[in-house]
């Protein structure tokens, strides 16, 4: 059934491209990659040479987020991942936004959905290092697990941060969360329980995730070739990203960027691979297409999930091609960023809007040799065309599957 769209009012996100939307989108545009060579333990702080980690490997790490100060009365919240929120809240002028929505429509009619796979497990991991390396009797102080630990963390710090008291969650399903906040969102736009909503996915770099990755084989040893001949497995990255939807027909802005339509899906094959066939990944995308009210020719461009993992792209694109036939102008942004895992379903959906209006396909970076088993064409080099309508793909573990339609409403 045909959805009415979500208009998108603001967007903020910050990758290890850099902080803003400007600083992503010049990197995407002259194809400058993000990830670099794993020289520091982002665990600790403490100098961490590539050989001595879990795997030789690259990360997708953001600059300055130790820097980053939360206000007074919110620093019991602090690690990490809700300073890399707050980061991201006050860029692009996004907080401003957010707090003009809350005084337009009333604090209790503002929504906000987030999606996170490790909230603020990197900090209990400094607790538990300081416990052991120093011998102290506890874990401190400074583990607080509802404030810098629980999924709850990232939601009731940004919750208290923009003053918001209307329907708040976290959703953590793997690497479609950021994805389906805006789905979850625009359900409640449409159900009249919200008259906005911030939507967004936050995750930052921890030695579990690193740790986990390693053992299921699929950290790769050089940065990540999505879609290559030969590719070796992901890139981890942190990143943030919010966006606010209304779905306020009288307001105008002078942007028609809009949520136009989404799909979710859970095959549960495995816990961790893909199905073979890519058969949740169909079901998603098929849905999203329908709740736009639109068919796959009308797609301008495809943003693929493309991990880089060998089974990943391959399933993903075996989805593609029943869909599309003969598939879209399609690439993929993990190369630059990493995988963000919780928050890359928000992130490359920021992504895919700052392309609409700047007019830019985002070449494949680190891909030089398509993989001639994959059916589906990426583009490698980034070049200008006008898009009005893109579909982005988030799958997750455990068949946890998202496709967003975003574009000109």
């Amino acid at each position: 059934m045909q959805i009415a769209p979500a208009r998108i009012r603001a967007q903020s996100v910050t990758t290890a491209l850099g902080h803003g939307c400007m600083a992503n989108l010049s990197a995407l545009r002259d194809m400058r990659p993000g990830l670099r060579r794993a020289a520091m333990d982002d665990m600790s702080g403490q100098s961490w040479p590539a050989p001595a980690g879990p795997t030789p490997t690259w990360l997708g790490v953001v600059d300055g987020v130790d820097g980053v100060c939360l206000p007074h009365e919110l620093m019991e919240f602090n690690c990490r991942n809700n300073r890399l929120a707050e980061l991201t809240l006050a860029g692009d002028d996004f907080a401003e936004h957010a707090i003009a929505a809350r005084d337009r429509w009333g604090a209790t009619r503002i929504g906000l959905f987030l999606g996170t796979s490790t909230s603020g497990i990197r900090h209990t991991e400094q607790c538990y290092r300081h416990h052991f390396e120093h011998a102290t009797p506890g874990l401190g102080n400074g583990l607080r697990f509802d404030q810098t630990h629980a999924y709850r963390s990232l939601v009731d710090y940004c919750r208290r941060r923009l003053g918001l008291r209307g329907p708040a969650l976290v959703i953590s399903t793997a690497c479609s969360s950021g994805a389906k906040t805006f789905a979850a969102a625009h359900r409640a736009l449409a159900a009249g329980l919200c008259d906005a909503a911030v939507v967004g996915g936050v995750d930052t770099l921890c030695a579990t995730t690193l740790m986990g990755f390693h053992a299921l084989g699929l950290l790769s040893p050089l940065p990540c070739t999505p879609w290559n001949d030969g590719r070796r497995g992901l890139s981890i990255g942190e990143g943030a990203a919010f966006a606010l939807l209304d779905m306020d027909t009288e307001q105008d802005n002078g942007d028609d960027l809009a949520l136009l339509g989404y799909g979710e899906s859970n095959d549960a094959y495995h816990i961790t691979s893909p199905h073979p066939e890519g058969a949740g990944a169909l079901l998603a995308m098929r849905a999203a297409l329908d709740s736009a009210g639109l068919t796959a020719s009308d797609i301008d461009y495809l943003n693929l999930h493309a991990t880089g993992t060998p089974a990943n792209d391959q399933c993903e694109d075996a989805a593609v091609q029943a869909l599309f036939g003969t598939a879209p102008t399609a690439s993929a942004t993990k190369g630059y960023t990493g995988h963000t895992l919780g928050a890359a379903g928000a992130v490359e959906a920021i992504l895919c809007l700052l392309c609409v209006r700047a007019g830019l396909i985002p070449g494949t970076i680190n891909t030089t040799t398509v993989d001639p088993a994959l059916s589906t064409p990426v583009i490698c080099n980034s070049r200008p065309q006008s898009i009005a309508r893109v579909l982005s793909n988030s799958f997750g573990f455990a068949g946890n599957n998202c496709a967003l339609v975003l574009g000109r409403a």
